[in-house]
């Protein structure tokens, strides 16, 4: 079969997508397939300033920020073990997976 498969991994919380590369790997390499990774993607940062009063002290501000973290696989050839593997993993809930074959 020998084929590559792509994997995306997104979350707000960094901890989770570590963990769940961990998982990951774990599992692949133990069907016998290669891994090239977890490679860490670069960070979005969105800051939002709102104010913090509504009428009098204009200049006084609040700043918050969201953090999206990612994380790259690599996987090199995999077999049908590994797909099935793959599809049995339970990742944390906040993780989003993305999978290109």
């Amino acid at each position: 079969m020998s084929q590559k498969i792509r994997i995306k991994l997104k979350s707000y919380d960094y901890n989770l997508v570590d963990k769940s590369a961990e998982k990951i790997v774990k599992t692949v390499k133990s069907t016998g397939a290669i891994v090239n990774g977890p490679i860490p993607l670069p960070t979005n940062k969105k800051i939002f300033t709102v104010n913090r009063a509504t009428f009098v002290n204009k200049k006084s501000r609040e700043q918050f920020q969201l953090c999206t973290y990612k994380r790259l696989l690599d996987i090199y050839s995999t077999t049908s073990k590994t797909i099935d593997a793959l599809m049995k993993l339970e990742l944390p809930s906040g993780v989003e997976v993305e999978i290109k074959v």
